[in-house]
């Protein structure tokens, strides 16, 4: 079977205080960029619990996710390498927690900055992803979904054990053969 075409799930933090968006700002290949708090969703790791990693890992703050947001897809072509690249982000809002004022920033993050609505549609040619504003837009307008829509099987949480095939054939690789 020829390999399958497969989206780059990612999550991301709608964080609001006193008017303001907590964003980070990110060195990337193509300079320095803005975002809110996101990244990938890591293997045996559900989309709530990899926000929460990664708000922590890029701001240094708790966060609580209470409600999604939305589900947003964009393409996007890496400019180094040509790579074509589609993401399927899951943005959450929720509760900021503590800030961790000992913990260093995730690799690439230079700092967090609270940012207004205005100052994020005039920055928008920095954002890191077209999904930004419109996430961003959406919770202004009161969008919600209960946290209850999402389902993870335990079987996400699972190391999953080795197929019959792929068993056979490292015993093949070592020379044991059954």
């Amino acid at each position: 079977m020829p390999d399958r075409w497969k989206p780059n799930v990612t999550v991301s933090a709608i964080i609001e205080r006193d008017g303001r968006f907590l964003l980070v700002e990110e060195e990337t290949a193509d300079g320095l960029k803005l975002n809110v708090p996101a990244g990938h969703l890591d293997p045996a790791e559900s989309p709530i619990d990899a926000c929460v990693r990664e708000v922590l890992e890029e701001t240094a703050f708790g966060f609580t996710p209470t409600a999604l947001v939305g589900i947003y897809m964009n393409r996007f072509t890496r400019t180094r390498s040509g790579a074509d690249i589609t993401y399927v982000r899951f943005a959450f809002t929720g509760e900021l927690g503590t800030h961790h004022a000992q913990r260093t920033l995730d690799d690439g993050i230079l700092r967090t900055v609270w940012m207004t609505l205005a100052e994020l549609e005039s920055s928008a040619a920095r954002h890191r992803s077209p999904v930004v504003l419109q996430s961003v837009r959406d919770y202004l307008a009161g969008q919600r979904f209960d946290l209850s829509m999402l389902h993870v099987d335990d079987s996400v949480y699972e190391v999953p054990a080795p197929s019959p095939r792929l068993a056979a054939r490292a015993g093949q690789r070592s020379g044991v053969h059954s």
